[in-house]
């Protein structure tokens, strides 16, 4: 159909029924006016035949058969049955079908016409007949008249005109046609209704216009990056675009399910029930840290469905981590400055003082101790990522008077490629610092950090000297926004290692180091997909 011209919903509807119902009215029509047709000449034909066998019955009539003039005594009687039964005419006639009676008094005499008497004068038998008689086409009933002794001496025949049959077959017809406009008037109301309630259902827009707008939803749905989920007033998912079901990790249909069911902690049910929308909740769906708005569909006042609509806070929370440590990576680069700025000031002042040996002994010194971290360092830690982070480290933890060592028996291949490297920078930046945190006011400083990758898993181990966590506060550790330390934006750095570890498939232990400070486990699979 062209654009220019386009025919409405209620049309079609209206149209269609309509068409149904005439349809179906006339196939209607017609069967009962056929049947009504049949039951009119039948019951005529039978009330022909029944006053002619009752005429044929009458001893007044068998006996004015022996008289020298039947038809003074049988035309009277003839005459009053038919106008008691309403027939067209009532005649008699003898065995060689000379009427004794018949409604026009000068055709007495005379020969019956139709030929249709041979069975009732031969055979002798009761019988409906269609013919031609002198009064023109008619539906008779032919009944014998036997005498005493059984032979057939007359007949006797009733007969209706078929234009009288006819005429009484239009007027039932007339209340046929008068009940079938009457349905027609109805279905006509009932399709209008009909229309007109489909039209309601469907916010009074047209067909074309409903399925535009279910392209250019489909279309919106799967183009946005955010997550989006309805249910119904049940409780029952409707609705889950594409993004929502990767950020989810769900490949199975979950239209027509209950939303607790597919995810136990929405708490969209709660915004069915109290009718109040919920903006930017963070939460965890399915492990994965989202922002959630949840809000109420209304239908004529009362709440029908919820819509939620979740982003996922995994990658933002990722890149700010990242340029958290790019940031850390920069102070560090600074106090390594800093710390071999003052170094070399040092040197020199002992140099100008003639101070050699002192300034020979203190290179010395500093070549050694560099010598034995980089060659644990850089001999035994194969990953860049690892080395870089450990390099800033080391420069920070010398600007701090910290005594920060990686154990000698550490070894760590290159880190496989599936492990995202912003996420070892988070996990062991956040680690590390917290243990020179922890020992920044005690009187021995030291941090040691271990590596492996024998087995199946990576193993980081951080331990310090500092004064330990209370056996009470491990289990609040990781809770975020929970922290041991005073001032703003803390309690965030343990949270997020958890969630990444766990988004890994690792494991975080927190334990008692040798010396009653803290020692941080951290065990990641090295194959996608494994757990610790």
């Amino acid at each position: 159909m062209s654009k220019g011209f386009r025919v409405s919903l209620q049309t079609k509807i209206l149209g269609l029924v309509f068409i149904i119902i005439v349809s179906v009215t006339i196939l209607l029509a017609g069967i009962f006016a056929y049947w009504e047709k049949e039951e009119t000449e039948e019951k005529m034909g039978q009330l022909a035949l029944q006053a002619a066998t009752t005429v044929s019955f009458m001893p007044t009539i068998k006996e004015a058969f022996e008289r020298e003039n039947p038809s003074k005594i049988i035309q009277p009687i003839a005459i009053h049955i038919q106008e008691e039964v309403g027939a067209e005419f009532v005649v008699v006639g003898n065995k060689d079908s000379i009427r004794y009676a018949h409604p026009d008094s000068w055709k007495i005499g005379k020969r019956m016409v139709g030929g249709d008497n041979e069975k009732a004068l031969k055979d002798g038998e009761y019988y409906i007949s269609k013919a031609k008689g002198s009064l023109g086409p008619s539906l008779r009933g032919k009944a014998p008249i036997f005498n005493d002794d059984g032979e057939i001496i007359g007949i006797v025949s009733v007969g209706f005109l078929i234009e009288d049959i006819n005429s009484a077959f239009v007027s039932k017809l007339a209340d046929i046609a008068g009940v079938a406009v009457a349905v027609l008037m109805l279905g006509a109301f009932g399709s209008f209704m009909l229309a007109r309630s489909i039209r309601k259902d469907t916010l009074g827009l047209e067909p074309f216009e409903i399925s535009s707008l279910y392209r250019d939803r489909e279309a919106i749905l799967s183009s946005i990056k955010e997550g989006i989920i309805s249910i119904d007033q049940n409780g029952l998912v409707t609705m889950m675009n594409h993004s929502a079901m990767t950020m989810l990790d769900i490949n199975f249909d979950t239209k027509g399910k209950s939303v607790e069911e597919v995810f136990p902690n929405t708490h969209m049910p709660r915004v069915l029930e109290s009718g109040l929308p919920e903006s930017d909740q963070e939460m965890t769906l399915n492990n994965r840290v989202v922002i959630v708005n949840r809000k109420p569909i209304y239908e004529d006042g009362e709440v029908v469905g919820v819509v939620a609509s979740f982003r996922d806070k995994t990658e933002v929370r990722e890149m700010v981590n990242a340029l958290s440590e790019v940031k850390r990576y920069s102070e560090d680069l600074r106090a390594q400055t800093h710390e071999y700025t003052n170094k070399m000031y040092v040197i020199l002042g002992l140099l100008q003082l003639g101070n050699y040996d002192e300034a020979t002994q203190m290179i010395q010194s500093e070549f050694e101790t560099s010598q034995d971290q980089n060659r644990i360092l850089f001999d035994q830690v194969k990953d860049d990522t690892i080395q870089a982070i450990l390099l800033g480290k080391i420069s920070k933890a010398s600007e701090q008077k910290i005594n920060f060592t990686i154990d000698e028996e550490s070894f760590l291949d290159v880190i496989p490629a599936h492990i995202n490297r912003s996420k070892l920078v988070t996990i062991l930046g956040n680690i590390i610092d917290n243990a020179f945190e922890a020992v920044a006011d005690e009187n021995e400083k030291t941090v040691t950090f271990f590596a492996t990758d024998v087995g199946k898993e990576i193993v980081f181990e951080v331990s310090d000297t500092g004064p330990g966590i209370r056996e009470s506060m491990i289990p609040y550790l990781f809770m975020r926004g929970f922290s041991t330390k005073e001032g703003e934006h803390r309690g965030f750095g343990l949270s997020n290692v958890e969630d990444i570890v766990s988004d890994l498939g690792g494991s975080l232990e927190v334990g008692e180091s040798e010396s009653g400070g803290t020692v941080f486990s951290i065990f990641i699979p090295k194959e996608k997909g494994g757990s610790s």
